[in-house]
């Protein structure tokens, strides 16, 4: 008698024990399992012994296990005591040290994004650059944990970074001085009668600065309020939870994403809470290659809800949900647990979220020609498991869009600084009831008030 997929999935345990042929194939697994870990052992003792230098007992343990890790995805690792820490101080808000969140490619200290109001981004580093040296000691080659502790360091500090940056001709040089980084994740302000959120991370405050944000709008701007534009462009998403609570912010109501994991039946669905604190005005969201994980849950959130229109690059495309498991005290283990889906269904996982208009960066002709890095791009990403048998075609970036024709030196002539941002503050004064005159991004851009009070 054969058994259908659906009963051999319902049977419990002690069930399928019974199955003719089942408890032989699980022994057999169990037999195979063992031998690879006779295997492990075995190479550990003759390493241990018969290395040309001698080893400690936990070097070689915490290799094996971040092997482990390193062979099921970009984002699943072992977090000694250094990364555990850094990680705890990255999602509370603070740190010393230049503003940098940074990864390792190839051997290569890659800049993912630079925190805003920061050294790092106030002497002009960008997303893409590589730092080759610290204090002309080259790192290329060595560990990214020696590169972040040697860029932390006493407030006050200073230390020199030879950056190589796609399109120019020579290395450039920067000597940034350290000092304690407040990560203030919501900046506001309003252009006109607009008002412009910049999200920059997802941590443990960002929800409840964005909806600060959003009354601080209210308050200066009042009847004349035409509507928001939401810019998240090169934030590399954080906190789950706090994803929620912003997209709790522009919505009503109805489903803000889904995370499923590895059972078919293990979901977990979460909801906005009724009332939109912006009292439906017009809405903007900003993305870019840069957009990931937190943040494209809540631009697919407001996309699918048609709460907002989305404008600029396709985003990073990661729609992986890390769970942070304690070890000891000091160490921790990072393990991807589960893909997030948007409330229409779908999985940003290697596509990103395509915006409802494309708009490219015109007005600076260095990110416009760099080729962007997506999730699709890193070594043992997961598969989008909704792609079809015909593999939707995705943006191709390096094709011309024949609606931008204009010219970074005409732009600039004209005093725009971020096209991207100068276009929605024009769309949101021809979506606005009020017919609000359109907003020119024009001159040095004012500093941002912070909603945070750190």
């Amino acid at each position: 008698m054969s058994l259908s997929k659906s009963w051999k999935i319902a049977l419990p345990l002690a069930a399928l024990m019974l199955v003719p042929g089942y408890a032989a194939v699980q022994a057999a697994a169990e037999t195979d399992t063992y031998k690879e870990l006779d295997a492990l052992m075995d190479v550990f003792e003759r390493v241990r012994v018969i290395y040309v230098d001698k080893v400690d007992d936990k070097t070689l343990i915490r290799g094996a296990i971040t092997g482990m890790l390193a062979s099921l995805d970009p984002h699943s690792a072992y977090l000694d005591g250094r990364d555990y820490a850094n990680l705890k101080q990255t999602t509370d808000g603070e740190y010393t040290g230049l503003g940098l969140t940074v990864t390792s490619e190839d051997g290569a200290v890659k800049v993912v994004t630079p925190t805003d109001d920061t050294p790092a981004a106030r002497a002009g580093i960008k997303a893409g650059d590589y730092i080759t040296h610290l204090d002309d000691d080259l790192i290329y080659g060595g560990s990214l944990n020696d590169a972040v502790d040697k860029m932390r360091g006493k407030a006050g500090t200073t230390i020199k970074l030879t950056v190589v940056r796609q399109g120019e001709p020579k290395p450039m040089e920067f000597t940034l001085t350290r000092e304690v980084v407040v990560i203030r994740p919501v900046k506001w302000e309003t252009r006109g009668q607009v008002g412009m959120i910049r999200i920059a991370t997802f941590n443990s405050r960002t929800g409840e600065d964005t909806r600060a944000a959003v009354d601080g709008i209210k308050a200066k701007l009042g009847a004349n309020l035409a509507g928001y534009v939401i810019d998240l462009r090169s934030n590399p998403g954080g906190l789950l939870d706090e994803a929620i609570k912003v997209s709790d912010v522009f919505l009503s109501g109805g489903e803000v994403v889904s995370e499923r994991r590895r059972a078919k039946n293990d979901v977990d669905h979460y909801y906005a809470k009724p009332g939109d604190a912006t009292d439906g005005k017009p809405l903007l969201v900003l993305v870019d290659e840069g957009t990931a994980s937190a943040a494209e849950i809540v631009a697919g959130a407001l996309q699918d809800h048609r709460r907002a229109l989305v404008l600029g690059q396709r985003s990073f495309g990661k729609g992986s949900v890390q769970t942070v498991y304690p070890l000891s005290g000091e160490t921790a283990l990072r393990l991807t647990t589960a893909r997030y889906y948007t409330p229409s269904g779908r999985s940003v996982q290697e596509n990103g979220v395509d915006p409802d208009i494309q708009v490219p960066q015109l007005s600076d002709p260095r990110v416009s020609d760099r080729k962007p890095i997506r999730e699709a791009d890193l070594k043992k990403h997961l598969i989008n498991e909704l792609k079809d048998a015909t593999d939707k075609l995705v943006e191709q970036d390096g094709l011309p869009d024949p609606r931008f024709v204009a010219k970074a030196d005409d732009l600039k002539a004209k005093g725009v600084i971020d096209y991207q941002l100068d276009y929605a503050l024009r769309l949101i004064g021809r979506l606005a009831p009020t017919a609000a005159p359109p907003v020119q991004v024009a001159g040095p851009t004012p500093a941002l008030p912070s909603t945070s009070s750190r």
